[in-house]
């Protein structure tokens, strides 16, 4: 047995080496998708994002708000405008993400407690620049009224400690655990690379017996294995999976080694995590082509199930939060149980009893194919592949 798997391995090889599809999907692709993502955020947020400003109040104060709104790590004033109007204009036309509205009066209305308003307008269109800037431009137009209220109070003769208890009654002592810099590239790029790859693995897999039918090399295939559908498929994705799994722990070492990503959990549980990822995608794969023994339906499946996986895994959007039929529907793509793993052990530190449904959701992924090897044996036996 491990003389044929050794045959058809080597035969395989030889596929691998002189079809560029198989270089490009499994290793060229997969680098350049991981130094894209990690270097496209490697600063975790965007800093200095353009903002406008009208002030038609024009005083010392409403020029220390602007300076202030400056001064802030995502917040960089690029314009002033005369009207509401052109800065409207300009934030449609993407020049500026928002702008603070400071009218006419706002000082003297500060100054005689009369509770004048400023406004700030800012586009949504962008979740994370529009989260940012609304943070943004609320704590100015907070620290605006502290700090006339603060030279009221001074004057009045109350010391530093009176007029801190008066204007923030209320200290705010805030954790963020897990990723306290709040950083993107810590958890998209921790899941959206390992879904890409995840997406490699399920066309390589239903490509490679795809082309056996495509080309009319399926009956040479099992004849090297005996007949034996469990024998050719093991020597057949043999070589791929070796593959795949060094790119993948290539991945995890780049990231939480070169990277530094915070990973409490250790080494072990990633290479354990990475070694499932890597035989569920190949399983889920190999299942995906004995459902639809075709070229071009088992990988338009695979890709369906890999682009629906980043909706459905959570990393984005809570699948609690989902419609009850979409969360149930999410236990059945293998990224969704990655994620799991990843957020509960690796990411928190937290044991593996913790996760264990999701271990055995990715166990049950590899053993899929079990379930179609009669189909595809029978498919690469009897079906005449059409075009």
């Amino acid at each position: 047995m491990l003389r044929k798997i050794y045959r058809i391995a080597l035969r395989e090889c030889g596929f691998l080496r002189y079809n560029l599809v198989y270089l490009f999907c499994m290793l060229v692709f997969p680098i350049l998708v991981t130094v894209f993502f990690t270097t496209m955020m490697n600063e975790g947020l965007p800093h200095e994002m353009p903002v406008g400003v009208v002030d038609q109040d024009d005083t010392s104060t409403s020029r220390a708000l602007i300076r202030r709104l400056d001064a802030f790590q995502s917040s960089q004033v690029v314009a002033h405008y005369p009207n509401i109007n052109e800065a409207r204009k300009a934030v449609q036309q993407n020049k500026i993400y928002a702008f603070l509205y400071i009218p006419k009066g706002t000082t003297d209305g500060l100054l005689s407690a009369r509770q004048p308003k400023i406004s700030f307008y800012y586009s949504l269109a962008s979740v994370s620049a529009g989260s940012l800037l609304y943070r943004d431009l609320k704590t100015v137009s907070m620290l605006g009224s502290a700090a006339v209220g603060q030279q009221t109070m001074r004057a009045k003769g109350a010391t530093e400690a009176q007029i801190s208890t008066f204007l923030q009654p209320i200290v705010i002592d805030l954790h963020m655990i897990g990723n306290p810099w709040a950083s993107y590239n810590l958890y998209l790029s921790t899941m959206i690379i390992p879904g890409i790859l995840m997406l490699f693995m399920f066309l390589i897999t239903t490509y490679s017996l795809g082309t056996e039918l495509k080309f009319g090399s399926s009956k040479e295939w099992l004849a090297m294995a005996d007949n034996d559908i469990i024998v050719a498929l093991t020597g057949k994705l043999l070589p791929q999976f070796l593959i795949f799994l060094s790119i993948f722990y290539a991945y995890m070492y780049y990231v939480f080694g070169y990277l530094e990503f915070p990973h409490p959990g250790g080494v072990w549980i990633m290479l354990i995590l990475g070694f499932l990822a890597v035989v569920a995608s190949i399983g889920f794969g190999i299942f995906a082509f004995g459902l639809m023994p075709s070229l071009r339906m088992s990988m338009s499946i695979c890709s369906l199930w890999a682009m629906l996986s980043f909706t459905t895994s959570g990393f984005t959007y809570p699948v609690f939060a989902m419609h009850p039929a979409i969360e149930a529907i999410a236990q059945l793509f293998p990224l969704r149980h990655y994620y799991m793993i990843y957020q509960i052990c690796v990411f928190n530190g937290y044991p593996f009893v913790d996760a264990w449904f999701n271990f055995m959701a990715l166990f049950i992924f590899s053993a899929l194919p079990f379930f179609v090897l009669r189909k595809i044996k029978k498919a690469m036996l009897e079906y005449v592949y059409i075009p």
